[in-house]
């Protein structure tokens, strides 16, 4: 049953409990207009589900009749085949061809969380095949991202005739190219955005070269490894390679990785990407991959991992080798076969991620109040862009992501090293494609290295430069921003009362995830419930509990909102009846679980009954 696009009349939907503006400005929108509000009724009536998981199926536009795939994504179902990506065949073979013939084959990988594990994702696959690859990981600081001549000079040198990049690779025209005069054959496999020339190698595998009509696009490049790696053992099964010696692999058997680098990477959670997240923690749950396991109990995650523990748990202590360490550790750790060797290396990871923290509070706070400067009172600018020596070069990115958060502004964050030599990472927000304005900055002569993806991007500058290129950012974004801008608004699927946030409600609501980037956490609304208690913890964040008309009581969380808009709108509402407006966590500690709210927003209720949809 899908219903005629004449049905119902499209129209924006109201504001959601009557909130046009919340204490932080925003208006609260109902997810689902007339149309959705019908296919949530088709669907709870159809699969006999409840109201509320419908409600979030339909707010995600699933279709009525794709509800028990999305409901439970198999990858079976979702995997393409993998020549239908441009020069897939050419990379299978050519990999191939190095199993078969036991060559030494170099990997290359990128030194964040998607390269590590597509590193650590080949390499394991290789060695299943009786190869012993090296892997190469470049210093952030030394070596600047992506292939370069003299890593690539070394590892011809160590006698590797086969050059696999991973994450990496797309715009590394010239290393590509010593790389071939060096006599290794070379396989790029990478999701980046494109440039004006491709690398002259055996094979780019792209999904976002323009020849590329796959349209897996969206996929993190661990997940390209996999979808490469399945066509690899088609071939060596063709070939007569695999063995009851050497039988083939299970690809499903390391969705770890692949789950770890998709959310780590923010890439968006929908098709094939979906089913690799939500099998990979399933992967997870069972604790039996040594390096993982290792990296969940130095995080001290003691129930079920989640979507968002990879992104904000798991994820940044792999990354921190990557900006303050060794660049390698993270592949390290993925492949490490003993449990003692593998807890020390998580360790090390634990100790950089906090100290990572340190040096990037100390960025932010800095950058931060060169923000307030440039902006003014009258909060004029497009784009925000902050440089200052002194700064780690490997916080940029996290530095830029805050302040972007926070001025709801693409932003950049400059770290300037002696030389007058800039490096910088830019975010963006939603509407606005950073990664197009760099490489045209770079088309300009403007940047001297530069490029990336519509929400980050990466740039290399001179010192004396930083002015004219905040003034090109903000002509080719301003209209772009002020119109990302212009809608600020929170959608809401549904309003429940505290005696109905339950872990029962917890757990029905996830039926419809993994939630990530591209697939929103349902946010649900609290409408009229009294803040009666309100006190800070940790660094940055506020506990809270509120209570309902018939004296339920709920607790929550406003992470990271002292200083901030909500965070003031809290702490200023102590014994006030609002409505709250957040998503439900499942809060595990010695054994016992607890739902409590993420507060996303606050507002006044009207006079008038607030009615729960």
């Amino acid at each position: 049953m899908t219903l005629p696009a004449s049905a119902l009349p499209v129209e924006a939907s109201p504001a959601f409990l009557g909130v046009a503006r919340s204490l932080t400005g925003k208006m609260w929108r109902d997810r689902l207009d007339a149309r959705g509000a019908a296919r949530a009724l088709a669907i709870a009536q159809r699969y006999q589900l409840p109201e509320m998981l419908a409600r979030v199926l339909a707010g995600r536009d699933v279709d009525i009749d794709a509800v028990e795939d999305f409901l439970d994504p198999t990858i079976r179902k979702l995997m393409p085949d993998p020549f239908t990506v441009t020069q897939m065949e050419a990379a299978a073979k050519r990999i191939a061809d190095a199993a078969v013939k036991g060559e030494k084959v170099a990997i290359f990988g990128d030194y964040d969380v998607d390269g590590a594990t597509s590193a650590a994702l080949l390499a394991w696959h290789l060695r299943h095949c009786g190869l012993d690859p090296l892997i190469h990981i470049p210093d952030r600081i030394f070596e600047g991202y992506g292939p370069n001549i003299e890593a690539v000079r070394v590892l011809a040198g160590r006698g590797a005739t086969l050059l696999v990049t991973v994450d990496c690779g797309t715009t590394s025209l010239e290393p590509l190219v010593e790389a071939r005069k060096l006599g290794m054959s070379v396989v790029v496999i990478d999701h980046h955005q494109c440039g004006d020339a491709l690398p002259e190698v055996d094979a780019l595998v792209n999904p976002n070269r323009p020849d590329d009509l796959s349209g897996l696009g969206h996929l993190a490049a661990v997940g390209l490894v996999l979808v490469t790696l399945v066509a690899v053992n088609r071939e060596l099964r063709a070939r007569g390679f695999w063995t009851a010696e050497m039988p083939e692999p299970d690809l499903l058997g390391v969705l770890h990785h692949v789950a770890l680098g998709t959310v780590a990477d923010v890439a968006p959670l929908i098709g094939l990407n979906r089913a690799f997240v939500a099998k990979g923690l399933i992967a997870m749950r069972r604790r039996d991959h040594i390096g993982h396991t290792a990296l969940m109990d130095v995080a001290r995650l003691n129930g079920p991992p989640e979507a968002w523990h990879l992104g904000f748990m798991l994820g940044p202590r792999i990354n921190a080798g990557g900006r303050i360490g060794r660049a390698d550790l993270g592949v390290r750790l993925l492949l490490e076969g003993d449990i003692s060797e593998a807890a020390r290396i998580a360790a090390e990871l634990d100790r950089l991620n906090n100290e990572r923290r340190l040096i990037e509070q100390a960025a932010e706070a800095q950058a931060e109040a060169e923000a307030l400067a440039a902006l003014g009172l009258e909060d004029k600018g497009a784009v925000i862009v902050t440089a200052s020596e002194g700064w780690h070069p490997g916080i940029v990115g996290l530095v830029a992501s805050r302040l972007k958060d926070k001025f709801l502004r693409p932003t950049f964050v400059v770290a300037l090293e002696p030389g007058g030599i800039g490096t910088g990472s830019g975010r963006s927000i939603g509407g606005v494609d950073l990664g197009k304005a760099v490489r045209q900055a770079v088309h300009d002569g403007l940047l001297l290295k530069g490029g990336g993806h519509a929400m980050a991007a990466g740039v290399t500058l001179r010192k004396e430069r930083l002015a004219e290129f905040r003034a090109y950012m903000e002509n080719a974004l301003a209209r772009d921003v002020a119109q990302s801008r212009h809608v600020n608004e929170i959608f809401v699927d549904g309003a429940v009362s505290a005696r109905g946030v339950t872990t029962e409600l917890a757990a029905t609501l996830n039926r419809a995830g993994p939630f990530g980037s591209g697939n929103a956490e349902p946010v649900l609304a609290l409408p009229s419930h009294q803040l009666v208690y309100a006190d800070e913890i940790g660094q940055a964040h506020l506990r809270l509990r509120f209570k309902s008309g018939d004296g339920a009581i709920v607790n929550g969380v406003a992470f990271r909102s002292i200083g901030q808009k909500l965070g003031h709108a809290l702490t200023a509402s102590r014994g006030q009846v609002l409505h709250v407006a957040g998503s439900l966590a499942v809060d595990r500690w010695q054994g016992t679980e607890r739902v409590q709210l993420r507060v996303l927003d606050v507002a006044v209720p009207d006079q008038g009954p607030a009615v729960i949809r």
